[in-house]
């Protein structure tokens, strides 16, 4: 089979294709022909070794599939054979993988689709739909104003309706140019600010009334998080769910006690059972497939151009849900 492997860290040119043996199902385990792999951002900071975890090498990318049932290990129904699957690799015994011909995982972690529901949006919503699903249960909108930041991109345009639908009282999405604020304002975001002008977290506190936001969703990091407490009442709560890029300092944590404000730490996987993935992950394909959360795909993109995806997404280009097509 074909697969994208990293030898070494760098920018997007050092991801190789390389061909490489077809993996085997092992016992309880079931292969999958990967029809749509996801790229996330994480994954440019990773291949770059800028990110809170550095994978040994060399390796191959890529923590989620969507794809076919294609042979069975000993122990599996046999009646899992040519079903539609989301495969979860992040949260497997072996966690990457994914940026390739065909995968194995746990036939427990392998997740049915609905029939209407693609293979790109269902990826779309594991790593990313999950995030968002989860940030919500740890610090719930209802009744809350919260700003969303990169709110057109793939966690943001989720977390963007599923806030709104939760009972937020007012959604405040951050993006980075016209065409991402019309398409978060298209998704349910109640006001839409551009966090290029210099006084966009005062332009936040205005459309939330003067005081600023209940709570800030930060996927974002780095100068995003100082700027996002700005825009944040007194006695609000900061969401930080950028792993790898955490950029505030003493005196904005001292701003914030002084201020009865709060920070909250989110990392996914801690979070994740397996009852409960399968659980979480049903909920939001049921979800799309009912019409009920728009999935917004960014580019989909041959396997042995996952250079131009990666480049896509380290410059801010993208909107949505970049996949690879094997």
């Amino acid at each position: 089979m074909r697969a994208i492997q990293l030898k070494r860290f760098g920018g997007p040119d050092v991801l190789d294709v390389v061909e490489m043996p077809k993996p085997l199902p092992e016992a309880g385990e079931v292969l999958i022909r990967v029809r749509a792999a996801g790229v996330n951002f994480f994954k440019v900071l990773m291949r770059g070794d800028r990110y809170a975890v550095t994978p040994d090498l060399p390796v191959i990318l890529g923590v989620e599939v969507s794809g076919t049932v294609e042979a069975l290990g000993q122990g599996v129904d046999a009646s899992l054979t040519g079903t539609r699957v989301a495969a979860p690799l992040f949260a497997s015994k072996r966690p990457f993988g994914g940026y390739a011909e065909y995968v194995t995982i746990d036939a427990k972690l392998a997740v049915p689709l609905p029939d209407i529901l693609s293979f790109e949006d269902a990826t779309a919503l594991m790593v990313q739909g999950l995030t968002a699903f989860h940030l919500l249960r740890q610090s719930p909108p209802a009744g809350k104003s919260v700003l969303v930041t990169a709110a057109a991109g793939g966690v943001g345009s989720l977390l963007v309706q599923l806030a709104k639908r939760q009972g937020a009282s007012t959604v405040i999405a951050v993006a980075g140019s016209r065409a991402k604020l019309d398409l978060a304002l298209s998704l349910g975001a109640d006001a839409a600010v551009d966090y290029s002008m210099s006084d966009w977290p005062m332009r936040v506190r205005e459309a939330a009334g003067g005081a600023g936001v209940d709570v800030v969703y930060d996927i974002v990091g780095g100068t995003m998080t100082a700027a996002s407490l700005q825009a944040l009442a007194r006695g609000g709560e900061l969401v930080f769910a950028a792993l790898g890029r955490y950029a505030i300092g003493a005196a904005e944590l001292e701003a914030m006690i002084t201020r009865n404000k709060s920070l909250r730490g989110f990392a996914l996987l801690p979070l994740l059972s397996a009852d409960g993935l399968r659980a979480s992950l049903s909920e939001l394909f049921h979800l799309a497939a009912g019409g009920q959360l728009a999935v917004t795909q960014g580019g989909r993109y041959p396997l042995d151009q996952a250079n131009e995806a990666h480049r896509l997404l380290e410059e801010r280009r993208s909107t949505g849900k970049v996949v690879l097509i094997p």
